[in-house]
Formats: structure tokens, C-alpha cells, sequence
């Protein structure tokens, strides 16, 4: 299929620069002729040059009403700002961000993709995005370990949630408690009859 083709070629950010919800539905707009190629800032000219080839077309400059294209950049939280509120977590589309609620969070720098989609959700600005030093090109391994992560994440999401445990009540709670010390004291009442 021509858009399985596409968003093999695309780079595997998710960024949603864009303008669609990630690299497979702007791979399904191109191979439907209702977006340019030039789009995808983090593909940028050599991704433009790729697709153009595949698709046997012109290339075209990159959109930059989109974004530029910029060196492979990745998150860096200043932990010591971070409130653990989770949100970075939940924008991350490659679970590249590690952490528990009110709880420092973490980002794991080899599987950040640079899509810059936790900095904005951020209440607190503590999220900024640093050119990875020593400066490196985005690869098409980095593209399908990137491809797997979202894949992965993406599959857990749709499992459905386990329901929630029933609340004891007062009452419960008490029974319970009061049934505990009953045997305790019976435990002890024993032991001091021997």
C-alpha cells in the first residue's frame, strides 16, 4: 500500500508538526493527494527529496509554516522544578519520559524523538529541548525503534482500563478491624492458659 510506503520514508517523530496526528495519518494524506510532501519538518529536504522520489514528483521547499528543520534536539527536565504533575508524560508520544504522579520525571534521552510536544503542557516551564550533543542526524533506525515505541504505547492506551476496586465502607472497615482484634485476643488468651 502507497501509504505504508510513505510513512516508512517519514521520520517516526510524531510530532504533529505536520498538521496531522502523527506520521502514519500525514502518510495516509499524501498517498490520498490531500497534503504536499513538504510538510515534515524533522524529514526535512532529504525527506522531501525521498518522497519526492517515491512518488515520482518534483521536490518541493520545506513548508516552514510547519517548523524548520532543526539538528536533533531532546528534552531535558530541570528536576528540580518538576512538580510531578504528569503531563509531559501524557503528551509523550514514545513514552520517552519516565516518572509517578507528584514524583520527579525524567526523560529518557535515547528514546526522545525531539517532537517537542511535553514542553507546552508543562505548568511549571521546566522542560527545555537541547541539540543532542555530539550533534548526530536523526536515522532510519532511530525512525523505526521510534515506530515501535509509539506502536507499543499506543496498544497499551487502547487496553481497557482494569475497574477500579470497590470501596469498603465505614462499616467494612470496622468489622474487619474488629474481627482482627477478636482473634488476636483470642491468640493471646490462649497462650497465657498453657
Amino acid at each position: 500500500m502507497l501509504a505504508e510506503r510513505i510513512n516508512d520514508l517519514l521520520p517516526q517523530t510524531q510530532c504533529t508538526k505536520c498538521g496531522y496526528e502523527g506520521c502514519a495519518p500525514y502518510a495516509q494524506a499524501i498517498a490520498t493527494g490531500q497534503a504536499p510532501i513538504n510538510r515534515c519538518p524533522p524529514g526535512g529536504d532529504q525527506g522531501i527529496a525521498a518522497l519526492a522520489k517515491l512518488l515520482k514528483t518534483d521536490t518541493l521547499p520545506l513548508d516552514e509554516t510547519c517548523g524548520q528543520h532543526l539538528p536533533l534536539q531532546v528534552a531535558v527536565i530541570d528536576e528540580q522544578y518538576c512538580i510531578g504533575c504528569t503531563l509531559c508524560i501524557q503528551a509523550c508520544p514514545v513514552d520517552a519520559i519516565v516518572g509517578a504522579s507528584k514524583l520527579m520525571h525524567t526523560v529518557l534521552a535515547d528514546h526522545c524523538t525531539g517532537c517537542d510536544l511535553c514542553v507546552a503542557p508543562c505548568p511549571v516551564d521546566c522542560i527545555e529541548m537541547v541539540t543532542v550533543s555530539p550533534v548526530r542526524v536523526w536515522t532510519s533506525g532511530d525512525a523505526h525503534a521510534s515506530r515501535q515505541r509509539f506502536e507499543a504505547r499506543n496498544a497499551r492506551l487502547s487496553r481497557p482500563a482494569h475497574e477500579p476496586k470497590k470501596q469498603e465502607t465505614t462499616q467494612q472497615i470496622g468489622d474487619a478491624v474488629a474481627q482482627a482484634l477478636a482473634k488476636a485476643r483470642a491468640r493471646r488468651a490462649a497462650a497465657a492458659t498453657r
